[in-house]
């Protein structure tokens, strides 16, 4: 048999081999399977995953002196604040495994919203007291006045289904409270009718007094136009992780390719070029060099197509720069893991940098709403990395407590680890004599 019909025979034979069939099936299989689970796992039901969410609770309600009877202050002095009722309330209605309500004064709230580590505030005002007892005297003798209110502010720049989680949590919770404190002002007022010899609450009064407390829901620091709801430091974040692993991967084609170390193909066209006599340690700074470059442009780019396109930017040249420092960290360390594992890499790079960052970054559902799953992973996953920096330059100025002093301290780690990893594996395998020549076929 002679060389053409051997290498037939051996075709055939591996095309009719079951492992040949099953083998793509089967990987590809494993990795949709994953990516399916996570991503719809991620977002399906995330008010049935909330835990520790951080909403504020700022009582600044002064107490007032309670009436003795419709219209006549007690001489006793006795005080009432119905701002601590309705904060106990609170605490009670909101299931502490599910709602972190912290208890703290306007001003920590504020500064507490600007960062991005409190998702809302239920404020209840300082003259709280006083004018709900003027309403139960209005109610009485059938005048009317406006009724008091708490106001539920949300932080747009935490996102927009965080808004719709902070309000999905207050309106049953004050729901329970406006009930609580109907009956108790219902109560009170037939009490000092009765007192007076007056007759009970009816109609119009008895209405006021079913439903005493206006909610206000109000945006806390509006997002500026240009911000696609809250969701474009996700996106702009995404564009960054998809450049260092995307580049990455191209990079080290074209390098292999113009280096002579694969074929390059274009169309039916097939070059072979003659092969650099780099070590596998040298290529590997040749190939981070490229990146480091593709990453300078591409950040560049970025941010200039953002900015066209009408991309609230309040801090063009720091998102340039973390940008560059993404796409290289994440480039990088993607280029090493190719060095180590050859093709496999690519694999484990898809995994890392795709299938387990999206879920992991808790850029458009909170991690507090997510499975625990994500939470560890968000520990060390790049893209919670890199969306915890965009966002702190993009809505919270810059702050280092909105996000940005992480996200540069892991940033950096994870491209120290890339590097360091590169060099270990390139260098021993330069020492084993490991040089990238063709194997001879099985």
């Amino acid at each position: 048999m002679n060389t053409t019909e051997n290498s037939a025979a051996a075709e055939e034979n591996v095309l009719r081999s079951p492992k040949f069939w099953l083998a793509p099936v089967i990987l590809v299989g494993i990795v949709m399977g994953l990516l399916a689970w996570l991503y719809m796992g991620w977002i399906l039901n995330p008010q049935d995953n909330i835990r520790n969410f951080p909403i504020a609770v700022v009582n600044q309600d002064e107490g007032a002196t309670v009436p003795a009877s419709p219209g006549s202050p007690s001489p006793s002095g006795e005080k009432e604040n119905l701002g601590n009722t309705i904060t106990t309330a609170l605490l009670d209605n909101v299931p502490k495994s599910q709602v972190d309500l912290k208890q703290m004064d306007w001003a920590t709230a504020q500064s507490e919203m600007s960062k991005g580590t409190v998702y809302g505030a239920i404020v209840i005002p300082s003259n709280f007291t006083t004018a709900t007892g003027e309403l139960a005297i209005a109610a009485a003798k059938g005048t009317p006045i406006t009724k008091p209110t708490i106001t539920v502010y949300t932080n747009p720049r935490a996102g927009s289904i965080p808004v719709a989680l902070v309000q999905g949590i207050t309106t049953p919770a004050l729901a329970a409270v406006n009930t609580k404190v109907a009956a108790q002002l219902t109560a009170e007022t037939n009490e000092q009718l009765k007192s007076a010899g007056a007759p009970a609450l009816s109609g119009p009064g008895a209405y006021v007094l079913s439903e005493p407390i206006t909610v206000s829901d109000v945006q806390f620091h509006p997002l500026p136009a240009g911000t696609g709801f809250g969701l474009s430091a996700f996106y702009y974040s995404l564009l960054l992780v998809l450049a260092g692993f995307t580049g990455a991967t191209i990079v080290n084609s074209l390098v292999d390719g113009m280096l002579g170390y694969i074929p390059s193909e274009v169309g039916p066209k097939v070059v072979n070029r003659a092969r650099v006599g780099l070590t596998r340690f040298q290529l590997l700074l040749v190939k981070w060099a490229c990146v480091t470059f593709m990453a300078t442009a591409i950040s560049g780019l970025y941010v200039g197509v953002c900015t066209a396109l009408g991309m609230s930017i309040p801090n063009m040249l720091l998102l340039w720069l973390y940008g560059v420092l993404a796409i290289s960290a994440i480039g990088i360390t993607a280029m090493s893991v190719m060095a180590a594992f050859g093709g496999i890499g690519l694999l484990i790079n898809l995994i890392v940098f795709v299938i387990l960052d999206l879920p992991s970054s808790g850029g458009t559902i909170p991690l507090e709403a997510e499975p625990r799953v994500y939470s560890v992973l968000s520990i060390f996953e790049p893209m919670r990395q890199v969306f915890l920096g965009v966002s702190s330059i993009i809505y919270f100025d810059a702050q280092s407590a909105a996000g940005l002093g992480r996200a540069l301290l892991m940033t950096v780690i994870g491209l120290l680890i890339g590097v360091l990893f590169g060099l270990f594996v390139t260098r021993y395998y330069d020492r084993k004599g490991l040089d990238r020549t063709a194997a001879e076929p099985a």
